[in-house]
């Protein structure tokens, strides 16, 4: 009809920019499916915490916002101002420095998402971006100021084991709940495995013929082989000679109340409160598998182990972790040698 108008094909220019806008849309719909499609487990559980918090701050400064971890348009309200009080309020409640300094990096990570989304300007994420949590020397002295340093089940240090009692928890009873306390120990102590990293061995990892324990570090997303340690082999012999390692099942298995071993797999909070349970019968009180994890790092260091053979055994992406869990020698320059030989006289 004569009315109608006629409708003009785009130009090439203007194809490109609606393609281009279009794939924007797509891309911007899928971005935290697609973020969180990559995380491990643990990340997304500690990341989760982390914006539940940020979401209970929020409530309670009267905003109504939605799902933070999933859906981009909950972030419409957040401004870098209320990004700003989250971490005062944290300070003000006493969260440890170390988690106020985590759930800020997760803040920053959802909000750069939730701009690339179309929900927040980028001037707005700029100065989200700009916020700063705290170095270590502020961390001591905000916690020389204020009344109440730490909240949370977290421990401020870790329980310091001696090679003695170290020794202590790999001695465990010939029973069936004695040989898997042994091996436990064993993996937690000489291989410093992550707590994790222990539940989800499987009894297909371990080679007791070679000597070799396979194993995959979701926190790092790598696969990684150790050699045994003459104690860890031992435990392994033992548990394969008293058929207790169920092929192809998980190689931890739980615990029953007669001292015999139930189903395959053991929990990451079962495996927390086994290394805590055994830890008190020696009188160590609030031992964890991290404290393992702690000791078996500071011993590989302080028997002069090279920082970047202990970063690649202990699954760390950075030389800074390690650091973390390596205390500093009582002899600040022990091991610093200035010319050849002169410590040899």
């Amino acid at each position: 009809m004569a009315d109608e108008k006629e409708i003009q094909p785009l130009l090439p220019g203007e194809l490109a920019q609606l393609i281009g806008l279009n794939a924007n849309r797509a891309a911007a719909q899928a971005r935290f499916h697609d973020y969180r499609s990559r995380r491990a487990e643990e990340t997304l559980r500690r990341q989760d915490a982390d914006l539940a918090l940020f979401h209970e701050f929020l409530a309670f400064a009267n905003l109504r916002t939605g799902d933070l971890a999933n859906d981009p348009g909950a972030w419409r309200p957040v401004t870098w101002g209320l990004v700003e009080a989250f971490v005062k309020w944290q300070l003000k409640e006493g969260y440890a420095i170390n988690s106020i300094n985590v759930r800020l990096s997760t803040v920053k990570t959802y909000a750069r998402m939730a701009m690339q989304c179309g929900t927040l300007t980028p001037q707005e994420y700029a100065l989200i971006r700009a916020v700063q949590g705290y170095s270590f020397h502020e961390q001591v002295r905000i916690d020389q100021k204020r009344p109440v340093k730490r909240i949370g089940f977290k421990k401020e240090e870790p329980v310091r084991l001696t090679p003695e009692q170290a020794q202590a928890l790999k001695e465990q009873p010939p029973t069936p709940q004695g040989r898997r306390d042994r091996l436990l120990m064993c993996l937690l102590l000489d291989h410093g495995l992550r707590v994790g990293e222990a539940a989800g061995l499987a009894a297909p990892d371990l080679d007791a013929d070679e000597g070799v324990l396979r194993f995959f570090r979701p926190k790092v997303n790598k696969e990684q082989a150790h050699r045994l340690t003459r104690e860890t082999l031992q435990a392994v012999r033992d548990c394969l000679a008293n058929h207790e390692l169920l092929p192809g099942e998980l190689l931890l298995r739980r615990s029953k109340k007669n001292e015999e071993l139930g189903a395959p797999g053991m929990s990451q909070r079962a495996i927390t409160a086994r290394v805590r349970l055994l830890g008190e019968r020696l009188g160590i009180l609030g031992l964890s598998a991290h404290d393992c994890r702690h000791y078996w790092a500071t011993s590989a260091a302080r028997h002069g182990t090279d920082p970047f053979v202990l970063q690649e055994a202990g699954g760390w992406s950075s030389l800074a972790m390690p650091r973390r869990y390596v205390e500093a020698n009582d002899i600040a320059n022990q091991g610093v040698r200035l010319e050849k030989g002169e410590d040899e006289e």
